[in-house]
């Protein structure tokens, strides 16, 4: 069948390497000859920066097992866009010569939304040409704003980090007898399904956040205001969530700079926690901090969760498999079946009903006040957190495979 290539692309996670590993297994025991991996994304078949993962794997006998629980990106990423089929751009026929010469039948591009628009592009431009190579997109985003399938790899193991640090941030924010206000501002441009996940820090042992503010909805800073207000007549101390995308009625992100675009065009975003912090200092005359989650969660694999790294290494296998029956331009995807007992399918979808698309929050899993959710919200992320990998560990800290 000839061979197989895999490259990562996009933000880093703590399981993009354990769909690298599921993709990697699915292939020594398929019919292609050989696993190849492209360093840096799309543009290592560009640049003719390749690696042979077969190689790799039956020399190193640990190799696949830590790769699993060894977070961000083994091949290493980059955030490049491909010109439109329709331009006829010489690139193309450059990465279908590349792919000719490693003898390539299947191309496995392990990332989020912009990922998934290369895949769209060259599962397009093989049509066009009659290329035989199948192209299969492997979800990957902490974000979870994928389209059709039920979540995204990478995004349990963040959100199972957020509710934890949120659960930390309370527990430090109640040692005090005096009024504060504490703002944890989460990353979600567009959609706040991680900020949403500060929720599960809501138990029976801790109070969680009080309020929960996504981009889903407009943000007004008055009513903000009149909701810390009301609170710090009931308790001293004052625990929020917020988005780094919420924006006000008029589609203006609540943010000290809206910074830049990157090469996808998306806003770069600092400052929402900060500037609500000015806020608050400035009518309620409180204490008042604000804490930027950035990319910290990203790679946090010392409390990732064992769902979260089971179901990626799967959707990497599974996407093999559909490539050997011949499937392309398709992402796999996850299907739920039950909360309890938790149970998920394998699949997959077309890949132009993903790219460019973006999966948000549902209005009704948001309370009538905008600032928490709903219960339907709690049980949709529960089953993502759970259990914990077995990590290695040396001299104190995790072993994960070497970059």
């Amino acid at each position: 069948m000839g061979n197989a290539i895999v490259a990562q692309s996009g933000g880093p996670t703590v399981a993009i390497n354990a769909s690298l590993a599921g993709v990697i297994e699915g292939a020594l025991a398929s019919k292609y000859d050989n696993i190849y991996g492209s360093l840096n994304g799309i543009l290592g078949i560009k640049d003719d920066n390749v690696i042979d993962l077969g190689k790799i794997a039956n020399s190193e006998p640990n190799f696949i097992k830590q790769l699993k629980t060894t977070p961000a990106m083994f091949l290493g990423s980059c955030r490049f866009k491909l010109p439109s089929v329709e331009s006829n751009d010489p690139i193309y026929k450059h990465l279908f010569e590349q792919f000719d010469r490693y003898n390539i039948d299947a191309f496995f591009y392990i990332g989020g939304n912009d990922s998934m628009d290369t895949v769209d592009k060259l599962s397009a431009y093989a049509k066009q040409i009659d290329s035989h190579i199948r192209f299969i997109g492997v979800p990957k985003t902490i974000d979870n704003d994928l389209c059709v399938t039920d979540h995204t790899p990478g995004f349990g193991s963040a959100a199972k980090y957020i509710a934890t640090t949120t659960m930390e941030v309370v527990y430090d924010a109640k040692i005090y007898n005096s009024p504060s206000v504490t703002i944890i501002e989460v990353m979600g441009r567009d959609a706040g399904w991680l900020t949403a996940a500060t929720s599960l820090a809501r138990n029976e042992y801790c109070a969680g956040p009080d309020l929960i503010y996504l981009p889903e909805v407009p943000f007004n800073t008055e009513i903000f205001v009149n909701d810390l207000s009301r609170l710090l007549k009931e308790k001293t101390n004052i625990v929020v969530a917020v988005s780094e995308g919420i924006r006000d009625a008029a589609g203006e992100y609540i943010s000290a700079s809206t910074g830049t675009l990157d090469n996808f065009g998306h806003a770069q975003l600092s400052g929402a926690g900060k500037t609500l912090e000015y806020l608050v200092k400035d009518r309620l005359g409180c204490k008042c901090r604000s804490i930027e989650v950035n990319v910290l969660q990203r790679a946090a694999a010392h409390i990732s969760s064992l769902t979260d790294i089971l179901e990626s290494v799967e959707l990497g296998k599974n996407g093999v498999k559909f490539a050997e029956d011949g499937v392309t331009g398709a992402m796999v995807i996850l299907k739920r079946t039950s909360n309890e007992p938790y149970t998920v399918e394998y699949d997959y979808a077309k890949i132009h009903d993903i790219a460019n698309e973006a999966k948000e929050v549902p209005k009704e899993w948001i309370n009538s006040s905008h600032n928490w959710v709903t219960e339907e919200m709690i049980e949709y992320l529960k089953p993502l957190v759970l259990g914990e990998p077995e990590l290695e560990y040396q001299n104190g800290l995790p072993v994960y495979v070497t970059m």
